[in-house]
């Protein structure tokens, strides 16, 4: 049985005020995890007092958008159990996602992992967590220390705007592991 892909949305913005930033990434991101088979996480989005369920965010977020046929797709992502939000870790990442990847067009050599890697890995059974950063600066560099590997989905180093990163890499993986 495969591994589960989790895009995992990493708050690099203020982390006391809900910006439009987070209120679009997560609209845009509802329908990419749910045509590319995989579970959406955020990390220290500071929702408000009112939206602590994954159920009270989508419904914020489907009242406030167009994108995802209004958050239909973040609904049924949540409706499904593979929407969840979690405060900023502390210690480390929950284990359930599975192996912490950071992706980012500058990998550490010694951590690097090519597209192809990260795909094998989910068709024999291993769970993924895809790291992405929102902000203008990307992850924090612990953040970079945390992570298992790091993963440049272009593998020739060119930076990609956030959402255009968050819809290619789990576009590129979901479709390596469709050949036969």
């Amino acid at each position: 049985m495969p591994g589960r892909m989790t895009l995992g949305l990493y708050n690099c913005y203020d982390p006391k005020k809900i910006r439009e930033a987070h209120r679009r990434a997560l609209a845009r991101a509802g329908p990419v995890a749910l045509a590319f088979d995989c579970n959406l996480v955020t990390f220290g989005f500071p929702y408000d007092r009112e939206m602590r369920t994954p159920a009270d965010i989508v419904e914020w977020i489907s009242e406030t958008t167009s994108i995802g046929d209004n958050g239909q797709y973040l609904i049924e992502l949540a409706e499904a159990g593979r929407f969840q939000a979690f405060d900023m870790p502390k210690k480390g990442f929950p284990p359930q996602f599975g192996d912490v990847i950071v992706t980012t067009r500058k990998p550490d050599a010694k951590k690097s992992i090519a597209p192809d890697e990260v795909a094998s890995q989910v068709k024999r059974g291993k769970s993924v967590l895809l790291l992405i950063g929102l902000g203008p600066h990307g992850l924090p560099k612990k953040v970079f220390e945390v992570g298992n590997h790091h993963l440049d989905i272009t593998q020739k180093g060119l930076s990609l705007e956030t959402c255009t990163a968050m819809g290619i890499i789990p576009a590129v993986l979901h479709s390596i592991n469709r050949k036969p």
